[in-house]
């Protein structure tokens, strides 16, 4: 089931122990590439490290494929890249995007360089997005579809890039998995951040930035209520803070403030001004994957957001998108922009305004 029938290069897998990244290896190996089966070891002092059985779930599927095997350590340069990056923005009041940075550091940065040091032709993972020709589009399952994470990956790495479930549907992968007969076929799908295990957003923030109870205001600048840390909450949200009096009937809530500094949020029962109708994001940091051109695209800035009608305005280095409706878009994450199934790139939210 798994002989060679022509050598199409040499293919560096990252396996991760989870059932994606086996199937990758299997369809490569079924598909004529040589295959290395490479695990990257994450772990971070004070977190739940699901390294080491990871580790043994990636062993066990490349001893069932005959394929050799490969371990790096980027622990340290994980936290260095990723994990203290995304704690300062945090702290500022930003919201980072620890997977899509993890993408472009981690697995399309350093493991990127480390296998192409070492003769492969190409670098592949489990993600569910397609690349061809250093073109990005999105993967054929829309609710596991990762080419919002990919957007930070420069073209040129895309052009050594597979990634073999990115045609297929969940379900599909699952089926293969018992097909090629898998030891972790039956293995569930990792939840939380990029590495680190079991663990939201959420969790880390409050183990990381220390957040003190701090004030809620109105509008008005009237005090009406509590909240648990200014850091831990983003613009539009409508929960996890305690309001004075509040009746049950009362109308809902939105943050659509925060000062850090002063360690407040102000809410509001408009969810937005009331003349907004359009949001100006300012991008930095860009990626445009195919070059990029002025005009008028798709958009989103969260994970399997509806995709939104936005207008491209390219400014040298930078940016300008212009969302048809008001949003509020957190600052310090990414927006990635569609043409259809094309992921062009997209860049760091700079600076959000309502207009």
């Amino acid at each position: 089931m798994f002989g060679f029938k022509k050598n199409k290069g040499k293919a560096f897998v990252g396996l991760s122990g989870g059932v994606d990244s086996a199937v990758s290896a299997a369809l490569l190996k079924r598909r004529g590439y040589d295959v290395t089966g490479v695990f990257i070891r994450i772990a971070i002092e004070g977190y739940p490290c699901p390294a080491a059985q990871d580790r043994i779930e990636a062993m066990r599927v490349a001893a069932h494929l005959k394929i050799p095997f490969i371990e790096i350590d980027l622990s340290k340069e994980y936290q260095e890249r990723v994990f203290n990056f995304s704690i300062a923005e945090f702290a500022k009041g930003r919201t980072p995007n620890p997977d899509a940075l993890c993408n472009r550091e981690i697995k399309f940065g350093l493991f990127y360089e480390f296998a192409r040091a070492r003769g492969a032709d190409y670098v592949a993972t489990g993600h569910y997005a397609r690349a061809k020709g250093g073109a990005l589009f999105t993967g054929a399952d829309e609710n596991k579809d990762q080419s919002y994470f990919l957007w930070a990956v420069p073209e040129e790495h895309l052009k050594r890039a597979l990634f073999p479930v990115g045609g297929l549907k969940k379900p599909q992968v699952r089926k293969l998995a018992r097909k090629f007969g898998l030891p972790n076929s039956a293995r569930p799908d990792s939840q939380g951040l990029c590495f680190l295990g079991d663990i939201g957003i959420e969790d880390m923030l409050a183990r990381e930035t220390a957040p003190a109870l701090g004030e809620v205001r109105s509008d008005t600048g009237e005090v009406i209520g509590t909240h648990k840390g200014a850091q831990l909450y983003t613009l539009g949200q409508r929960h996890g803070f305690e309001l004075f009096n509040q009746a049950s009937d009362s109308p809902a809530h939105f943050v659509v403030g925060k000062d850090i500094a002063r360690n407040t949020i102000t809410v509001s029962i408009n969810r937005y001004p009331p003349a907004a109708s359009e949001t100006r994001l300012e991008l930095e940091e860009t990626n445009w994957i195919g070059g990029a051109s002025s005009g008028e695209f798709d958009a989103r800035f969260r994970y399997r957001q509806k995709l939104m009608r936005a207008r491209l305005s390219l400014e040298g280095k930078g940016a300008v998108v212009t969302l048809k409706e008001p949003h509020y878009a957190p600052e310090g994450q990414s927006l990635v922009l569609y043409d259809g199934e094309r992921c062009l790139g997209g860049g760091i939210i700079r600076k959000a305004t309502l207009a």
